[in-house]
């Protein structure tokens, strides 16, 4: 569905045009007019074709085909296989469930998806501890969330530039339009007061047929890498629960014994266990 949506616009309006193309291949006046409507602006006192406003067409068109591939390549690099592969992700967890943390960095090390490396920063600081290990899940997630963000706002800015162009030539058209006005004496040839109006009007057109779909895109393309990245953030963080230290239960008679032995061993001692041992302590 939502390709449905971000394609169509482009792809609907040379559709209706293309038709008077092939009427203008046999030989009918008003269809090549209709055409060049679309693609050509000419002066309309001396039927030259108008190089500033057809400039402006074929920039807006050129911007709408870079638009099209944008949508395409951004659709493409974030699926969820490259953004938390299932394959990778059961890697990983049999290799720590196994206790084979060197094969499980191995595994992400070299993988490119957005798992990979996140989950491969956080493995960076296991020698250092579980505290570490999620910040720097949280620095991570950050980084390449960002970085993914910034990839698709070039379809923001060209969705926010196309209607200025359009405006301007829609501006322009008005200038034309009125310059032939001036050039009459107030009584003006339509041919020629219709050239500046098309113009206008053609330029606020193309503008919007670049900016919707593009605008769209971005939308859609933004909440999809913000859900797929916050899946995968939650599954890397469920991989590092597994280094999460755990609470060694008090033994009867030895609470100073097992709070030292829970301190030399790198597990978080239980707090009732350090206050029952500096009570024995002081009674010795």
């Amino acid at each position: 569905m939502k390709r449905q949506l971000l394609i169509p616009v482009p792809t609907l309006v040379l559709c209706a045009v293309a038709p008077t193309a092939a009427l203008a291949a046999s030989g009918g006046a008003q269809s090549v007019s209709i055409f060049e409507a679309f693609f050509i602006q000419r002066n309309g006192s001396t039927n030259q074709i108008e190089l500033f406003g057809s400039g402006i067409i074929w920039l807006l068109l050129a911007m709408s085909v870079i638009v099209m591939a944008m949508i395409f390549r951004m659709r493409g690099e974030n699926k969820r296989d490259r953004i938390c592969p299932d394959e990778l992700r059961t890697g990983v967890l049999k290799a720590i469930d196994a206790g084979e943390q060197e094969r499980a960095s191995k595994l992400v090390s070299n993988d490119q998806s957005y798992f990979g490396q996140v989950l491969n920063a956080c493995l960076r600081e296991a020698h250092a501890g579980y505290a570490p290990m999620l910040r720097a899940l949280e620095l991570a997630t950050e980084e390449f969330t960002a970085r993914r963000l910034r990839r698709i706002e070039p379809l923001h800015v060209i969705g926010s530039i196309a209607p200025m162009l359009g405006l301007f030539g829609t501006v322009y058209g008005m200038i034309l339009a009125f310059r032939a006005i001036v050039a009459a004496g107030g009584s003006p040839d339509p041919v020629g007061l219709a050239a500046g109006i098309g113009t206008a009007l053609t330029t606020t057109f193309w503008g919007l047929v670049v900016a919707i779909p593009a605008l769209s895109a971005h939308a859609l393309i933004r909440n999809t890498i913000d859900a797929r990245t916050s899946e995968a953030s939650l599954e890397i963080e469920e991989i590092l629960s597994r280094f999460r230290p755990r609470r060694s239960a008090p033994v009867n008679g030895a609470p100073k014994a097992q709070a030292e032995q829970a301190v030399g061993s790198g597990v978080e001692p239980d707090p009732g266990a350090l206050i029952r041992a500096s009570a024995a302590s002081k009674e010795d």
